[in-house]
């Protein structure tokens, strides 16, 4: 028996299947060959029925043993400091991995996910155009210099950059081809295989257990 729990949505629609965070976690415990077990909360309550342990009523939050934490990057960086696997644990490489690892959340993440709803949400100027270019034309400029993000291997930090960036809006929002080939080859991955197909397999065993109501 697993002492990590990945903690996620009983059920979501059909639109954000296959990148619902808890993916993260799912896709690093198997590149690390950590064993996990994966609970549920109830998505029609979401915002209010796991506040003790997700103060912000999302998902994932992670459980091994005693210890619990939420945000899919925090969850990520104490996977990484259980396994070598994910990163480095000399001072040099780990501190590395963590910079490229914020990097994805704070420097790509925090404008690619605002720049998405309002595309979708059909703003015909979406303001956000030009800040998310620079930062994604950046990138591709450090992924032309490098096949990995840190340590001269894939890390964590490829992990949850490739997860930010493989977002198809995203992709498709401009030609940057260093940085497509470096998603199509980290998501080529079979852990990451693996983990996209069992969350898709979670939920649509949730679709069954809907119907049966």
């Amino acid at each position: 028996m697993s002492d990590i729990t990945i903690w996620t949505l009983d059920w979501v629609p059909e639109g954000p299947r296959g990148f619902v965070r808890d993916l993260r976690l799912r896709w690093a415990c198997e590149e690390a060959g950590l064993p996990y077990s994966v609970r549920t909360v109830a998505f029609e309550d979401r915002a209010t029925n796991h506040l003790p342990h997700q103060p912000f009523g999302q998902v994932p939050f992670l459980a091994d043993g005693d210890l619990e934490t939420f945000e899919s990057g925090a969850g990520l960086l104490h996977l990484a400091r259980k396994s070598e696997k994910l990163m480095p644990h000399d001072a040099a490489g780990e501190a590395e991995t963590i910079q490229w690892m914020f990097a994805a959340l704070n420097s790509i993440e925090m404008v690619t996910v605002p720049w998405w709803f309002l595309e979708i949400s059909g703003v015909e100027d979406n303001m956000l155009d030009g800040w998310m270019a620079g930062r994604l034309d950046q990138i591709e400029k450090v992924l032309g210099e490098r096949e990995w993000l840190a340590a001269d291997r894939f890390t964590v930090a490829d992990l949850l950059m490739a997860d930010v960036l493989r977002v198809p809006k995203v992709r498709a929002s401009g030609d940057r081809p260093v940085t497509e080939a470096y998603v199509a080859r980290v998501t080529d991955r079979p852990a990451f295989k693996k983990a996209h197909a069992d969350q898709l397999a979670h939920f649509a065993a949730a679709d069954a257990s809907r119907e049966n109501r």
